[in-house]
Order: structure tokens, then C-alpha cells, then sequence
């Protein structure tokens, strides 16, 4: 993590309730919470989060991996859990008012509790904010009304939430200084010892339960037809530190093909990969910023789709592709996820040096788009900053046309 070129603020014995609701975000917060900590070390903190972040110092009050659901449908298996949940960040806030809530995506659950925030007048930060530019709009009032701050990490969002009169913050994506800039093809195929391996074929199956059993069993699949026309195939599948490895292991141990599991090692198995099967989410955007061509999955439950297909307002699945503005990788979705379309797509990859060579020129350019880096010392000041009780910002932001972020005061609505 870089280190915050910031003259450490006075200390303030104040206390932190922070959410984050899934893998990619507690790794998110856990990196937020060590730049604040690099701030003011007296700060403490508590909340929702996972191994990353209990590592960061966090008293993790209800672990992550027990709510992270995908889909409208799924939702119903977890609604214990996630009452559980509910209620004891709930009881926090009452009970001990913390100094600030900072809260990582998750708008669901994330937003209800943002109301009961406001009635105890706790300031809140959002961090990586929600997609309501992509589905449930009318969120948006909700946000204005209950959100003090938002944090974006997409260049485009930040003129959405100013245009709505919401104060926000365009940090960069926090994947820029999580992704390591020096590991190559050759150094990452030696160390995993993969000199043979022919191509080299990349599983990303998501980290939820709900994702891993949807997308899984049809990229194995790929994978073995792959391995009849490319004999030295390798497969390898970083596994999120939320899922159980005995789940990934009754997927894979009845392979034929050689499948290479790890964890922690996300980027340099990524490194080695000729290209990978992903499913949408951050994993495609970690794909593109290591610059691997790409194939981009989705699969819900039936009802789910329905409804997805009904409130979902943009013209593309994928991060890659929203951030490019354009289809720069293939996005598969539903019946479309089968071996057949995946081997085809793939070997329009594999074999066709002039479309792969395009897609990596792409995959570039949506890297740059992404920022310089330094998103999570950036929202780490933010916080920081309504910690400390400040009026307005050390430094003016400013939206992508020049225009100044206006800020709103705002009361539960």
C-alpha cells in the first residue's frame, strides 16, 4: 500500500463503525482502514468485515462471508443472516455512537442502515458507492438524504452524484495500488512452475456460493474441450479467501484437465494466464489492469434475471466494458453461459493474434481510466477530515469538467 505523503493529524481517541458486506470490499476497508490508521493511530474501529480486515485492526462484529448473496432471489437463504447482522450494527450505533460510520457498497443493507446513522446524528462516509447509475435510481434520494460524503471510484460517477447535489469525491480505483506493477509473464509462469503449460487458461467463478455454483462447472467444462485441441493446457483458479476450498474442491476433483488452485495469489496467477473466464464483477477489472484477454460471465437464477432484466439500466455487464464505454471484452449472459459459446469465444482469442493484441491495446486504455492511484489514502483524508468535524474539505474537489463538488446538508428522509 503506498505510503500517505500527509503530516499525521493530531490525535483524536475517536471510534470508527465501518460495513463491508463481501471479499472485494473487505479488502477495500481493511486497506482504508490502515491508511487512516497512518492519520491518526489512536483511531479504533469496529463493524462488518472479513479476515482482511480483522488483520487491519478491525473488531469484526459480524463476519462478511455470512451475507455476501447474489441475485433478488438468493437474498431469501440469507435473510437471517443478514437480520443478525442488521440488528447488532443497529445496537452499535445507538449504544455507542460512534464518531463516523463508513460504509463499502452493499446498498441494500447498507443505505437502511445509513437511516438509523442519521436519526443518532452519526456522520457517514460511503466508500465505493452504489451502482444506482446502473439499477434503482430512485436510490438516489435516499443517498442525498442519509450519505454526508461519498468516495467514487469511477471517473464517471463522480458528475452523476453532483448533478443529484450530492457531495463526492473522485478517489481513483483503490485495485491501482493493490496490484503489483512488476510481476511479468515469464517471472509469474516460472514461479508457478508452468513452463510446459500451453495455453494457460485462467478460472475466476466469483466469490460467492450463489456465483461459484452457476459459473464453475461450465468453465471446467470449457476447460476439458479446450484440453482436446491444446493437450498441455493448464488451468489455474485463485480462490477468494470467503469461499470454503471443499466447495471449489467437489467442483474440481473429477476433472480430467490439471487445475491449479491457490489463494492469495490472484495477481500472479493472472499474470500467467493467456486468458481467463471471469465472472463479472471487480475480478474483471483486476483482469484488465494485469491486462489478461478476457471472456466475462454471468449467470443468475430464472426469477432473478427477470427482474435484473427489468431494472438494470446499462448497455453492459462488465466493468471493463462500462468504464470503456464500448464492448472491449465478450460478455456471456444466462443460456449464453455454456461450454460451446465459451470454447468458441475463446478460440477467437487464442487463435486470432490481431483480436487479441486489440483486446490487450483496450484493456490498457481502461487501465488508465481508472486513475493514478492512491484511492484509499484519498478517502482515508476524507474521513479523517469528518472526524475531525470539518466544514469543508482541506482541498476543493472537483468534477471531471472543472466543475466544484457542492455539498448538502441533510437530514433522514
Amino acid at each position: 500500500m503506498p505510503s500517505i505523503s500527509l503530516n499525521r493529524l493530531k490525535s483524536t481517541n475517536k471510534r470508527v463503525a465501518i460495513v463491508a458486506g463481501e471479499a472485494s470490499a473487505d479488502y477495500h476497508g481493511a486497506n482504508l482502514v490502515l491508511s487512516m490508521k497512518s492519520l491518526d493511530p489512536t483511531l479504533s474501529f469496529c463493524g462488518i468485515g472479513g479476515k482482511k480486515m480483522e488483520e487491519a485492526g478491525v473488531e469484526i462484529l459480524f463476519p462478511s462471508s455470512d451475507m455476501a448473496v447474489v441475485g433478488i432471489t438468493e437474498v431469501l437463504a440469507r435473510f437471517p443472516a443478514l437480520l443478525k447482522a442488521f440488528s447488532r450494527m443497529k445496537s452499535l450505533l445507538k449504544k455507542t455512537r460512534p464518531d463516523l460510520l463508513i460504509l463499502l457498497d452493499y446498498p441494500g443493507f447498507n443505505l437502511r442502515l445509513a437511516g438509523h446513522a442519521k436519526r443518532y446524528e452519526i456522520p457517514i462516509l460511503y466508500y465505493i458507492s452504489p451502482q444506482v447509475w446502473a439499477w434503482r435510481r430512485r436510490r438516489v434520494k435516499k443517498i442525498a438524504d442519509r450519505v454526508d460524503r461519498i468516495a467514487v471510484i469511477f471517473p464517471f460517477e463522480e458528475e452523476f452524484y453532483r448533478e443529484c447535489n450530492i457531495y463526492v469525491e473522485y478517489v481513483g480505483h483503490p485495485l491501482l495500488d493493490s496490484i503489483p506493477r512488476e510481476v511479468s509473464r515469464p517471472r509469474a509462469v516460472k514461479a508457478l512452475g508452468l513452463e510446459r503449460a500451453s495455453p494457460v487458461l485462467g478460472l475466476l467463478p466469483g466469490s460467492r456460493k450463489e456465483e461459484i455454483k452457476n459459473h464453475l462447472p461450465v468453465m471446467i467444462k470449457t476447460a476439458e474441450i479446450l484440453a482436446d485441441r491444446y493437450p498441455e493446457l493448464q488451468c489455474l483458479l485463485p480462490i477468494a479467501s470467503s469461499v470454503p476450498h471443499e466447495m471449489i474442491s467437489t467442483f474440481i476433483k473429477d476433472s480430467p484437465v490439471p487445475i491449479k488452485t491457490s489463494e492469495g495469489k490472484t495477481y500472479l496467477s493472472l499474470a500467467a494466464c493467456d486468458l481467463a473466464l471471469v465472472t463479472s464483477g471487480t475480478a474483471t477489472l483486476e483482469t484488465a489492469i494485469m491486462e489478461v484477454p478476457m471472456i466475462v460471465v454471468y449467470k443468475l437464477s430464472p426469477l432473478s434475471f427477470w427482474i435484473a432484466r427489468r431494472v438494470v439500466k446499462v448497455p453492459f455487464i462488465s466493468l471493463v466494458n462500462l468504464v470503456a464505454e464500448r464492448m472491449v471484452v465478450p460478455e456471456l449472459i444466462q443460456d449464453q453461459v455454456n461450454p460451446q459459446r465459451l470454447v468458441q469465444e475463446s478460440l477467437a482469442i487464442l487463435e486470432n493474434g490481431h483480436e487479441r493484441e486489440n483486446m490487450i491495446r483496450d484493456l490498457k486504455k481502461v487501465k488508465e481510466r481508472l486513475g493514478e492511484g492512491g484511492a484509499s489514502a484519498k478517502a482515508a483524508r476524507m474521513a479523517v477530515e469528518m472526524i475531525r468535524g470539518s466544514t469543508a474539505p482541506l482541498t476543493t474537489p472537483r468534477g471531471p469538467a472543472g466543475g466544484t463538488a457542492r455539498s448538502t446538508s441533510s437530514t433522514e428522509g
